[in-house]
Formats: structure tokens, C-alpha cells, sequence
């Protein structure tokens, strides 16, 4: 396991005494929300606990919190990993994303023009990204672009939501055999989205939803189904 971590110790210093767990479960959902920490990757308390410089008990406690947030299992006698979603899993996320990003795009005509912009600099980034042969960085632009979605409502509680939604979403990206093919052709979706809601076409904007996530939702559960035919999520 040497060198899994490198990333993790060198954000040691972020850590504090007090709520010590909820910061280790803070960093290492960001970790995972950003590719970092793949689905089924193992996560050892000694290397861990070395790499971040926490006592085991900090460790566990966050592995419990981790756990709620569906993030994380432990397996009996072996220990614990970065969840494997199953389909089931994927259908259900998508559920959520439905709900959260439509309310977001419902609010978009009254949203400041600041919150708009994220999502044009989000479209940007995953362009950039696209031509850098990034795709771990065109996966993070595309979770930071509805994330800025969800956040139009201008509701804390939703983009807290929605944030962790994210975190469990990476890993249903873990299940796709290729990064490039999952991403190409929603990057072009996401500059459509960004430019409806940028001129008011709220409408055309939520069919253009609804679209997209009901095409995400079934290539990902094809995917892990191993069914190309999948056409319901």
C-alpha cells in the first residue's frame, strides 16, 4: 500500500483535535468525490492512520460516518473498502438527482447571475480537461457542474445533499469500462444545459434534464448489468 496514501498524508496538517472523525470522514469523501479512492479500494487502518496521523478509534468513528453515507462497507475479517454500487444503487442516486437538479433548474430565472457562472467555468474546466485526455478531471467538472445546478436553488440543505449524492455518484462512475466514453458525450450536454439556462429557456432546459439523466442513469446500469438493452432507470 505505499504511496496510496501520499495524497492523503500531505493534508494531514488539516486535521484537528476536536470532531477529529468528521474531518477524516470530511477528507476522504472529498478523495473519493474526486476519483482519488476507486470503488473497492481498501482501506487499512494502519496505513491509513500513518498516513494521516489519527489513532485507530479516530479511524473507525469515521468509518462509521462514512458508512452512513453509503461511501464505505466493512467486510467481516477483512476489512473495510470503498463501496462497489450495484445497479439497484444507481437507479435509486438517480432518483435523488432528478428531484434536486430539476428544483434547481426550476429556480434558475430568479437565481443570481453568480450562480450561473459557476456553471459556464464548470463547462470550461471539463472542456480543458477533455483536451488534456483528463478524464478524472472531466468526471470531477462534470460532478462541480451539477452540483452548481442543484446549487441555483440557493438552498444549503439541498447542495449539502446534493454534494453527498456526488460522492456516492463518483463511484457508479467506477463502474463504466471506459472514462472517455461516459463523459464525451455529456460534456456537450452539460455546454446545451449551461447555455439554456443562460438565455431563460427553463423549459427546454428541464426536458433537456430529464433527458440526459434518464441516458446517464441507463448507460451506467447497462454497464454494471452487463445489458445493453437496459431501457429503464
Amino acid at each position: 500500500m505505499t504511496g496510496v496514501f501520499d495524497d492523503l498524508a500531505a493534508e494531514r496538517g488539516r486535521l484537528q483535535r476536536t470532531s477529529a472523525a468528521h474531518q477524516v470522514a470530511e477528507l476522504l469523501r472529498e478523495h473519493i468525490t474526486a476519483g482519488a479512492l476507486s470503488p473497492g479500494t481498501q482501506l487499512p487502518e494502519e496505513a491509513l492512520g500513518t498516513a494521516l496521523g489519527v489513532s485507530r478509534n479516530t479511524l473507525r468513528e469515521s468509518f462509521r460516518l462514512l458508512a452512513d453515507q453509503r461511501l464505505v462497507v466493512h467486510e467481516m475479517n477483512r476489512g473495510v473498502f470503498v463501496r462497489v454500487l450495484s445497479a439497484d444503487d444507481v437507479a435509486d442516486i438517480y432518483v435523488l438527482r432528478r428531484a434536486l437538479e430539476t428544483a434547481g433548474i426550476r429556480a434558475a430565472s430568479v437565481a443570481p447571475p453568480e450562480r450561473l457562472a459557476v456553471l459556464r467555468v464548470a463547462v470550461e474546466r471539463g472542456e480543458a480537461a477533455r483536451v488534456a485526455a483528463d478524464w478524472v478531471a472531466v468526471g470531477t467538472a462534470d460532478l462541480d457542474f451539477h452540483l452548481g445546478i442543484a446549487a441555483l436553488t440557493g438552498s444549503e440543505r439541498i447542495s449539502e445533499a446534493m454534494g453527498r449524492l456526488l460522492a456516492e455518484l463518483r463511484l457508479a462512475f467506477g463502474a463504466m469500462p471506459s472514462a472517455a466514453e461516459l463523459h464525451e458525450p455529456f460534456l456537450r450536454r452539460n455546454r446545451t444545459l449551461a447555455e439554456l439556462l443562460a438565455t431563460g429557456r427553463i423549459a427546454e432546459a428541464e426536458a433537456e434534464l430529464a433527458s440526459y439523466l434518464d441516458d446517464a442513469c441507463r448507460g451506467i446500469v447497462a454497464a454494471i448489468r452487463g445489458d445493453l438493452e437496459v431501457t429503464e432507470c
